[in-house]
């Protein structure tokens, strides 16, 4: 390359606009840099930033907000407005403006910032996960957002909003991109064909969470704590602000989580496991292959005369909230097979007849709880056990230990017991508790055999492979 020359900017993709022209009396508004547009919606999304902020301002010092309100006038109030709302519709405006995305052959790059500018360089064999979430004013403009989980990140990045039909091409282009896809046949791949595994009915999903008896713990702390608090304090205020968090926990156990786990979907494709769920804002996720770290199955005390269980994932890289909810509710059989899809030859008959319980004497550690705990091993995975009310099975692959620790209070070494750690990919943690210590350290060493050898036979971890 000759000197003082600069390298080409990759093209945007077909129907992306490179630069914006001036007129031919001088530019209004700065070039922008070559990319796509988000939707033409997204500035009346940006908008409310600057009036959510001053209403967050408001409500932290309310009592200094009020008695400005009081001396105001109407005109005051009228000019304020006038200011306030031009100047949120421009924020929105050119906060759009000097948004784009660009994808090349190895990476999507996402640009923002009115004042101060950042890039995004997202490189494609990174990405593990693209989700496509449709709130429900969202779905109304027709439109849809992309969040896409990336490995090595905390916090996921988001295009939003895009034309639903943009954002489904979009997905399906980077996903075959991550699948090794030459970049030039990407773009007409489309979305991978999938097949139904499993859909819970909205019966199930209400008899199962009024039977869950999470959301009566907080219906009976939200009756009895504001009470309490008002007849010790003597205080209204106080007791409605103790109210107000009960009414939340309420919710998100009760009304909230029926929105989010309605018409809940398991679909099988070759990118992974696709999730859609949601009455209001539908969500679309999808679950990447050799990704999943561990398996945890509950089983609340009125679930299990049914036969229900509820499956979470954690899942490598996946942000603070490392996975997130497989199943809401579903019978055994119906657990069983959508687990055989992401763990092969993984039998949950199997895995209930290796779980061994702890010796009697570990009622002296835990006197309540001990019968709760056990533990197992099988060809796939290592397998712990604990709760009564609520039975809590974790599974972890033998490939995803990261390191196997044997840990032992005061109180167990004289009962001689002892529990075994495993620390896997998604920094999640489980162990076997109130093992006989001889037990235990012969587990510590055989653990740490069988992860050897399943890192040596494990899976490439790449779609479509």
């Amino acid at each position: 390359m000759p000197e003082g020359t600069r390298e080409a900017e990759p093209p945007a993709r077909e129907g992306g606009e490179a630069r914006a022209h001036a007129a031919p009396g001088g530019p209004v508004l700065q070039p922008r840099e070559a990319g796509r547009r988000l939707h033409p919606s997204t500035p009346w999304r940006r908008a409310w930033a600057p009036v959510a902020g001053l209403i967050a301002f408001s409500v932290h010092d309310f009592e200094r907000t009020r008695e400005w309100f009081s001396h105001l006038t109407t005109g005051w109030l009228v000019a304020a407005f006038a200011v306030l709302l031009p100047a949120a519709a421009a924020y929105g405006f050119f906060s759009w403006w000097f948004t784009s995305y660009l994808v090349t052959d190895t990476e999507l790059r996402i640009r923002t910032g009115l004042v101060f500018r950042r890039t995004a360089h997202i490189r494609l064999d990174r990405v593990q996960a693209v989700d496509v979430g449709r709130p429900l004013l969202a779905r109304v403009a027709g439109v849809a957002k992309l969040k896409l989980d990336v490995v090595g990140t905390e916090d996921k990045d988001e295009l939003a909003f895009l034309s639903e039909r943009e954002a489904v091409e979009l997905r399906a282009e980077l996903l075959a991109r991550a699948a090794g896809i030459a970049p030039e046949a990407a773009p007409e791949a489309g979305e991978a064909p999938s097949r139904e595994l499993l859909r819970v009915d909205t019966r199930t999903l209400v008899t199962g969470l009024l039977l869950m008896g999470t959301g009566w713990g907080a219906l009976l702390a939200m009756a009895a704590v504001p009470v309490v608090v008002f007849a010790v304090s003597d205080s209204f205020l106080a007791g409605l602000a103790v109210l107000v968090p009960a009414l939340g926990g309420v919710w998100a156990s009760t009304g909230g989580r029926f929105l989010k786990e309605y018409d809940w979907t398991v679909a099988e494709s070759p990118d992974g496991l696709r999730l859609d769920h949601g009455l209001l804002d539908r969500e679309h996720a999808t679950v990447p292959p050799g990704r999943v770290q561990s398996v945890k199955i509950t089983e609340p005390l009125l679930w299990r005369r049914r036969g229900w269980l509820r499956v979470d994932l954690e899942i490598a890289g996946a942000g603070k909230d490392k996975g997130g909810v497989l199943i809401p509710v579903a019978r055994r059989d119906e657990v069983a097979a959508v687990l055989g899809r992401i763990l092969p030859g993984l039998g949950l008959a199997a895995v209930e007849e290796v779980v061994t319980p702890v010796p009697r004497r570990a009622r002296w550690c835990t006197p309540l709880f001990w019968r709760g705990y056990g533990h197992g091993v099988t060809d796939a995975v290592f397998v712990t056990r604990s709760g009564l009310l609520r039975r809590r099975t974790t599974l972890v692959p033998h490939a995803k230990v990261q390191s196997v620790r044997w840990e032992q209070g005061p109180w167990q070494r004289r009962m001689r017991l002892a529990d075994v750690c495993v620390d896997h990919g998604a920094n999640g943690w489980t162990a076997a508790a109130m093992r006989d210590a001889d037990e235990a350290e012969a587990l510590v060493h055989a653990q740490a055999e069988r992860s050897r050898l399943g890192r040596r036979e494990a899976r490439p971890e790449r779609w479509m492979t």
